[in-house]
């Protein structure tokens, strides 16, 4: 159960570093920026991070366990994983600590790239793990949208 509750966490340690050191400048500079309509309130994020670190690091834990550990056959599926989620934790520095909407846009892209090669290479090995990842693509295909959409519609803050 250490092994479970250990690939769960992990994803949680990062956003929340992200968060606690961002957290002062969401309120001073990202309300004032233009978001589109859709934009979800901020109440919402991190109800749908914590639900979202939870999925993907139980998958995670699934991926690792099928493949009997860190074997050779993990390199590519883990790897995938743990690039993604480095990317996932370096948005928010990018985007609320630099303020560097160009970095934060040309991450998310590169994340997108990565959870989905994620996802297909973990469906091979278990599909719980790959469906377990389909509400985090969805949630980062919005994601995606609202920051082209705040780069595009902040061209003085480029």
């Amino acid at each position: 159960w250490a092994y479970t509750v250990g690939f769960t966490v992990l994803p949680h340690v990062g956003g929340f570093l992200g968060w606690f050191l961002n957290r002062k400048e969401i309120p001073a500079w990202y309300e004032k920026l233009k978001k589109p309509s859709w934009c979800p309130s901020r109440k919402m994020f991190p109800v749908a991070w914590t639900v979202l670190y939870t999925g993907m690091g139980y998958a995670s834990y699934l991926v690792w366990s099928d493949l009997g550990g860190c074997s050779s056959k993990a390199i590519v599926p883990l790897g995938l994983y743990g690039a993604q989620l480095a990317l996932n934790w370096a948005w928010p520095p990018f985007f609320f600590g630099a303020q560097n909407l160009n970095m934060a846009l040309i991450d998310i892209l590169c994340l997108d790239g990565l959870a989905i090669g994620t996802l297909c290479s973990w469906y091979r090995i278990n599909r719980v793990a790959a469906l377990l990842l389909v509400p985090y693509l969805g949630w980062l295909a919005m994601a995606t949208c609202l920051t082209i959409r705040i780069w595009r519609d902040n061209p003085e803050q480029k």
